[in-house]
């Protein structure tokens, strides 16, 4: 079969595509999965990039989908044929998070799914939407998760609700499409006119370019009456975390997300205080979580936006993509 592995170091030149021997058959509560697609995610960008280093020879990617090709004795969730997708973390099934690092993360602690084979426990997979291709199935491991658990799960939004999403990747793009399906009104930020247009067009009630209006904190509560929004994605982490204090209204919540512009930097506490808000960090959800996400999908009709598509081979050209943030949405890659 084809995969792909990480040399150490680290860094795009140092992926290789090679062939590996097929797995075998799965052992008891295992399935094989034939792997069509996989999702790129900024954390994967950061283990293939070296930012954060993995074992030599590590095969990278951490959301993969694809069909089940045979399961293992006492399996009863899964049959032959049916089309699944990874989960991130695979041994949090279900309550609060028992987990505060990559370990048992695929494509980072463990090996993932940048190769055409795999076998795993069926706890490690949910049934993808029923209608998906596997491209938009593997956008939801990571980036659907994560946007469902900040507005549903630890969120709790409800019709009436707004919301603040930064910029045009995966998890703000998914949060516009949950939010605007579970009725809330919707204001999105970006820096390019075009991709303005684009989220206006997927729903945004109201857009910022934040490069034309840095206090854009202040211009959200404007569009909100002086309100403030019940919740803000907060993908951007230091730079942009005290606007999204200045935006959310009292007593709301902040989804500390992603750390684009950082990983450490100050905090206007003194004004968090004041807001009396929620700022709460999360890294994606549980087994369950995602369950309960994909049957909310099937219900709605919700489809992922998919930026572009790349072949297994071309897998540095994906992340180069994504290098150069010209993307809107997801980009995945097909195999």
């Amino acid at each position: 079969m084809k995969v792909v592995t990480l040399k150490a170091p680290g860094g795009l030149d140092h992926l290789e595509v090679h062939e590996q021997p097929a797995p075998g058959e799965p052992g008891p509560g295992e399935i094989r999965v034939r792997i069509h697609a996989s999702s790129l995610n900024y954390h994967d960008y950061g283990v293939v990039s070296g930012a954060m280093p993995t074992e030599d020879g590590r095969i990278p990617m951490s959301d993969g989908a694809g069909v089940v090709e045979a399961v293992g004795e006492g399996v009863e969730a899964f049959a032959v044929g049916d089309r699944v997708v990874s989960g991130f973390f695979p041994t949090w099934q279900t309550g609060p998070a028992p987990v505060g690092d990559f370990t048992t993360v695929p494509g980072d602690g463990v090996d993932g799914y940048a190769r055409e084979q795999v076998v795993r426990p069926a706890g490690w997979f949910t049934h993808a939407p029923a209608g998906y291709s596997h491209a938009e199935a593997a956008t939801l491991t990571t980036a659907g998760l994560t946007a469902w658990r900040a507005l549903v799960v630890d969120g709790h939004i409800k019709p009436g609700d707004s919301v603040l999403v930064l910029g045009t990747g995966g998890v703000s793009i998914f949060a516009l499409q949950f939010a605007r399906q579970l009725g809330a009104t919707v204001i999105a930020t970006s820096s390019s006119d075009e991709k303005i247009a684009r989220l206006k067009e997927l729903g945004a009630d109201h857009t910022i370019n934040y490069k034309a209006e840095p206090e854009w904190g202040r211009r959200v509560k404007e569009l909100t009456g002086g309100r403030g929004v019940d919740h803000v994605i907060e993908v951007g982490g230091p730079g942009t975390l005290p606007q999204s204090i200045e935006a959310v209204r009292i007593g709301g919540h902040i989804a500390l997300i992603g750390v684009l512009t950082g990983r450490g930097g100050e905090v206007p506490t003194a004004k968090l205080m004041a807001k009396q808000a929620s700022l709460k960090g999360l890294i994606v959800g549980s087994h369950q979580d995602q369950v309960e996400m994909v049957r909310a999908i099937e219900a709605c009709g919700l489809r992922p936006v998919i930026d572009r598509s790349f072949g297994l081979d071309e897998i540095a050209d994906a992340f180069r993509h994504q290098e150069s943030q010209r993307h809107f949405g997801k980009i995945c890659l097909e195999y």
